[in-house]
């Protein structure tokens, strides 16, 4: 038989599964690794895709996806980010976020060029960028910096073969949100230096306290070289779904249509309208939501930071906890497996997300407030006894 692809061969997989496979078969497990909301999906909009199914819409959609759907997008950026798009040819329905970055670094990208991402950062970035025979380059973001490119180590990171910035905030994992000075600046040097920003906002409803979510295609100059990467599936409780989109200049967009011909055709045509009444319908659920993860980023927040050898940041965006290990003695894969193994409670190692995540655990709040609880109670002893252990090593 002939060698497979050895450009597929070559990565490495998400590391995230592996310690969701290692819980699997496990007994009464607390699970904070799935960036997942627990809640289901609002009622109104599950009732809309039964509705578009009842009158016939099981068909083809435009490669693009519904007029409809993208009229309400751009309605929605309009209003929220203060951004104007135009329906017809500026935005893309995709099959969720996932695919609106693929799509977006499949069109940008030649093989060999380069594209400037955080380290740590979401992980699938990684394989993302490296099934499109481009090359990450990562920029260290440091705990004591908000988690936050600065100008000196994203200016570090440009080389004559850099294409694009890869900008997620509010972000995964660290739940950082890029501030508008932060903003100004990456716009400032993608202008100089003529690079392409991804801008991936799928958190973007999730900020909390005083941090407002800006979006870097208002800043002048700054639209004909951005693609928006948004989805409902944070914000609406609708992973499943597969609902994404992507806004951008119209010779980015254009190309990403002819491609979807390739790719799939076309979006899963109910949950486009599910889409539609989860953008233009009531908002209450999604409020609710929002206040429920405010409440139990809280709760998570103060357990950590009351268990010795244990700390976090006060995330500002996202659901996700970065939790401090460092002082615990053990590296990132140990304290995750250790703790499965002990206690069933699942974490994410923070190397996941890159080397700079080393030290750290990705938790995710975005489930109830009895398993936050539950498992922060087992983590609690699970450290006690690491501690006990180094006492009785000594």
């Amino acid at each position: 038989m002939k060698e497979l692809s050895s450009k597929i061969a070559n990565i490495e997989p998400a590391k995230i599964r592996k310690m969701y496979d290692m819980a699997q078969g496990l007994d009464n497990v607390i699970s904070f690794v799935i960036g997942e909301p627990e809640f289901d999906t609002p009622e109104h909009i599950i009732d809309a895709a039964k509705k578009a199914m009842d009158h016939g819409h099981t068909h083809y959609t435009p490669n693009s996806g519904i007029l409809p759907l993208r009229e309400a997008v751009s309605a929605h950026f309009k209003d929220f980010d203060k951004v104007s798009y135009n329906p017809l040819d500026e935005i893309m329905i995709t099959v969720g976020g996932m695919q609106g970055l693929y799509l977006s670094l499949l069109v940008l990208t030649n093989p060999g060029d380069e594209v400037i991402v955080s380290d740590p950062c979401y992980t699938n970035y990684y394989g993302m960028i490296e099934m499109n025979h481009a090359v990450p380059v990562t920029v260290p973001v440091y705990e004591e910096e908000g988690f936050n490119f600065t100008e000196q180590g994203l200016r570090a990171a440009i080389t004559p073969k850099s294409k694009a910035i890869l900008l997620n905030t509010p972000s995964n994992p660290t739940g950082a949100v890029a501030d508008r000075e932060t903003i100004e600046m990456i716009a400032r040097i993608a202008m100089e230096h003529d690079l392409y920003v991804i801008f991936d906002e799928v958190y973007k409803y999730l900020t909390y306290d005083e941090e407002a979510f800006f979006n870097i295609a208002r800043i002048p100059g700054m639209k004909e070289r951005t693609i928006i990467v948004d989805s409902v599936s944070k914000s609406y409780a609708m992973t499943g779904w597969r609902v994404g989109y992507c806004l951008g200049p119209e010779q980015v967009i254009s190309q990403m249509q002819k491609i979807q011909e390739f790719m799939l055709s076309c979006v899963n045509t109910p949950a486009q309208y599910a889409a539609i009444e989860a953008l233009t319908g009531p908002q209450d659920a999604l409020t609710y939501m929002n206040e429920q993860y405010k409440q139990r980023r809280k709760i998570m927040v103060d357990r950590i930071n009351s268990i010795d050898t244990l700390s976090c940041l006060m995330p500002k965006g996202a659901f996700y906890v970065f939790m401090n290990i460092k002082e615990t003695g053990l590296t990132s894969d140990q304290f995750a497996i250790e703790l499965l193994k002990d206690q069933h409670v699942v974490v994410s190692p923070g190397d996941c997300f890159g080397a700079m995540g080393e030290g750290y655990v990705r938790l995710s709040y975005a489930t109830s407030v009895e398993n936050i609880n539950e498992g922060f109670d087992r983590i609690e002893k699970f450290v006690k006894k690491l501690s006990e252990k180094r006492v009785n090593t000594k």
